[in-house]
């Protein structure tokens, strides 16, 4: 058997200075795909006859209509999932209020969920008896180990 390494789609440096400003920072998360190289080149070309304005725009054109296609899916299965949409913060006052009244989250977000940096590790444990999160979960790494038993 033959491995064969694909080429990683790498931007330009004008491609990530429009990424930016189309976006504020912060608001997204940065991700690495494989292609082949006639999939690039197809890519490319498409660019090059001004279809689009370049490869990110290209990709994020092609993910947005698949999300399209398939929102009806996926809104049922938020709803299902009983998913928080969106962003969701979670304080240390937050989960201090909820030790104190004997309760534990079960936090499940699609979207971006952040665990606030002053957050201890112990305290965490203390108010998060699960944590599910289709997207990005920003917290310290002491805080992610913590939960890691707790982490769907």
């Amino acid at each position: 058997m033959r491995t064969i390494h694909l080429p990683s789609i790498r931007m330009e440096a004008n491609d990530v200075a429009e990424v930016s400003e189309l976006r504020p920072r912060g608001d997204s998360e940065k991700i690495t795909i494989n292609l082949g190289y006639v999939d690039l080149g197809h890519i490319d070309l498409l660019a090059q006859e001004g279809f689009y304005s370049n490869r990110t725009d290209f990709i994020r054109t092609a993910i947005r209509n698949q999300l399209e296609r398939h929102r009806a899916a996926a809104e049922k299965s938020v709803v299902r999932k009983q998913l928080d949409l969106g962003v969701s913060h979670f304080s240390r006052e937050q989960l201090e209020a909820a030790r104190e009244r004997g309760e534990t989250l079960d936090i499940r977000v699609l979207g971006l969920a952040t665990i606030a940096a002053d957050v201890s590790p112990e305290l965490a444990r203390a108010a998060i008896s699960s944590l599910t999160v289709l997207g990005v979960l920003h917290a310290s790494a002491a805080v992610k180990a913590a939960l890691a038993d707790r982490i769907a």
